[in-house]
């Protein structure tokens, strides 16, 4: 079984500027590059696992949300960085869109897109991390065995076992560290 890395899109991957669906609004959060080839460096596998309810919500279409993630992995790919999976919850219970205005057990907090990481890519979970950027990201991690969840730069509450990073160089150390060592302050 292999070590994942898990994350989340809006707010890790891409600034949120709320419910990007387009190009023009899509950019990457900075020092995004490094990270993620620093965490495949050190045998992560990654996925990343996003909420869209702006599907559900009429404010752009599937189709758009898939043509922006095809974008997305090639400007990774073009990086270097090669995503091993993409997930995404277009479905929320207060959205207008039929068939997607309905409950969902891969949106987040729930667990199934993480389940479904880790039995695609075979990953031990309590080895593997989460890194997100809502509480919600952090509850779908817990829910689904994730050993590692780091919550970034983000002012909520957290949860038992979450770690808050600042920043892209802070989530590095916590995925690196030998266990039982404590991060320098």
């Amino acid at each position: 079984m292999r070590r994942g890395l898990l994350l989340d899109r809006d707010g890790v991957v891409n600034v949120d500027r709320g419910y990007v669906g387009t190009i023009e609004q899509f950019e990457f959060t900075p020092g995004l590059f490094p990270f993620l080839r620093a965490a495949t460096d050190h045998g992560y596998r990654l996925a990343i696992l996003t909420n869209q309810s702006g599907v559900a919500r009429g404010l752009y279409r599937e189709d758009d949300f898939h043509a922006l993630t095809a974008w997305m992995l090639d400007q990774l790919q073009k990086q270097g960085l090669s995503i091993n999976l993409m997930l995404g919850c277009c479905e929320h219970p207060e959205g207008s869109v039929l068939p997607y205005a309905r409950e969902s057990f891969w949106r987040k907090p729930s667990p199934g897109m993480v389940l479904e990481a880790v039995q695609r890519l075979h990953l031990d979970p309590v080895n593997s991390a989460f890194l997100g950027d809502q509480p919600r990201d952090m509850e779908a991690a817990r829910l689904g065995g994730i050993g590692h969840q780091l919550l970034l730069n983000a002012s909520a509450e957290l949860g038992e076992g979450v770690i808050r990073v600042h920043n892209f160089d802070e989530a590095l150390k916590s995925l690196i560290r030998p266990v039982g060592i404590p991060l320098d302050n």
